[in-house]
């Protein structure tokens, strides 16, 4: 049987998930951006060396936004006027996700424990929250109020008290929220130049402890570019969506695969399933639903370019590549719990029909930070954990020496380190 390719009905491809087709994703998902690494590169490069002349001029470059010194940052009095701009309703969807994310990120944070491990010796672990951060909000062709929600009040959550929020182009909804959640200052700021100088600091910018965030692929390659200097929370992008189905509604499934493929033109957006049927039935809707778009979505290329629908022989090898795959979004719309027992890679799942992916982009709770790339089969997504260091502390008495100490002389001694089976030695 040979399966339509082309998009005579649509965008989406449908294809047989073949092992040539698994490996041609999944390699091409592995290519190195270098076009990107090396543009990062030059940026974050220059903020290091130059500080804020080339944070401004790279901003003004690639932003069109002219800065100094005095106007990087908002301050409280712009963003309490543009809370009084913005729609009523909007404060209080904001104050009700914020809510429900601040309900999660309170279970999230590690718990401090004390446990003596053999009588005399004790380990606890005391949980610390981050002196700074860097919240990076995009603001490119969409300024992402829900990624202020979903990265500050997380960090709130945790203790941390110095938040630096960076976005190039902050709306008044972005703003409205910042008022909203208690953060300071937003930086007009943004790109992979923003990250280098929240990672290194500026004379205008101060250097943070870890630098969280989604961002365009310049931004992703920024991030990873410093992680060697400070800490970063994940690679977050491109945006992935798979959904793993074979009946249902399949109007609902659409218009998740197109709510995640407008985020950007690389967005990737799936459809894995057993049935021929059923993916001619998405394929049409997708198309339909595309047309419902403003001209200037990049759903339509996204789709089109990096997303498909893939025709699996069995649910075992639907399960087995989403699970290789590791998507940052995975749904299950028409789960009985058996599914779900099966994933062990992804971002977030959602489960059910009425679960729309777009719910957990905003208001569920749960974090909208999440690995891509196939990040996911070692990490979750962005969490208070995040935002807090566990420090181990140990306390021996006289008794535990003695239970303890052979044993470390003998296993150092077996280790040819002397030294360290002395510094048990000299004790005794």
């Amino acid at each position: 049987m040979t399966l339509p390719t082309g998009n005579s009905l649509g965008l989406m491809r449908i294809l047989k998930l073949t092992p040539s087709t698994e490996k041609r994703l999944l390699d091409a998902r592995e290519v190195r951006d270098e076009d990107a690494a090396r543009v990062a590169a030059r940026i974050v490069g220059d903020v290091r060396r130059v500080g804020d002349a080339a944070l401004f001029a790279w901003t003004k470059k690639l932003d069109h936004i002219s800065l100094t010194a005095s106007s990087v940052w908002i301050g409280r009095k712009e963003m309490r006027a543009a809370q009084r701009r913005v729609d009523r309703k909007f404060i209080a969807a904001i104050k009700h996700a914020a809510a429900n994310v601040q309900t999660i990120a309170k279970w999230q944070i590690p718990r401090e424990w004390s446990v003596e491990t053999v009588r005399g010796v004790r380990v606890r672990q005391l949980v610390w929250p981050l002196d700074s951060v860097g919240c990076y909000v995009p603001g490119g062709r969409n300024a992402l109020v829900s990624t202020m929600v979903m990265t500050v009040v997380p960090a709130e959550t945790a203790g941390v008290k110095k938040i630096l929020v960076v976005c190039p182009k902050p709306s008044d909804e972005i703003l409205a929220a910042a008022s909203l959640l208690g953060v300071e200052r937003v930086g007009r700021i943004g790109g992979a130049q923003a990250i280098g100088a929240m990672a290194y600091g500026t004379k205008s910018v101060p250097r943070v402890d870890k630098i969280v965030g989604p961002g365009s692929r310049f931004v992703t390659a920024a991030k990873q570019l410093v992680s060697h200097d400070c800490a970063i929370d994940l690679p977050a992008g491109p945006t992935e969506a798979m959904v793993l189905a074979v009946d249902g509604n399949a109007r609902w499934v659409a218009a998740d695969l197109v709510a995640q493929a407008e985020h950007a033109s690389d967005a990737a957006s799936f459809l894995v399933t057993t049935s021929l049927k059923y993916a001619r039935e998405v394929r049409a809707e997708v198309a339909s639903q595309i047309r419902e778009l403003s001209p200037d979505s990049p759903a339509a290329a996204s789709l089109q370019k990096a997303g498909a629908i893939l025709l699996a022989p069995s649910m075992q090898a639907a399960i087995d590549f989403v699970n290789r795959f590791a998507p940052e979004h995975l749904s299950l719309p028409d789960d009985d719990g058996m599914l779900l027992k099966k994933v062990r890679a992804c971002g977030t799942v959602f489960t059910g029909p009425l679960t729309a992916q777009a719910l957990g982009d905003y208001a569920t709770g749960s974090n909208h930070v999440l690995p891509t790339r196939g990040w996911a089969r070692a990490r979750g997504g962005l969490s208070a954990a995040d935002f807090v260091r566990c420090i181990t502390v140990q306390s021996v008495n006289r008794g535990g020496f003695g239970r303890l100490g052979g044993d470390v002389e003998l296993l150092a001694s077996a280790e040819g380190l002397p030294g360290h089976a002395a510094a048990v030695a000299v004790r005794r």
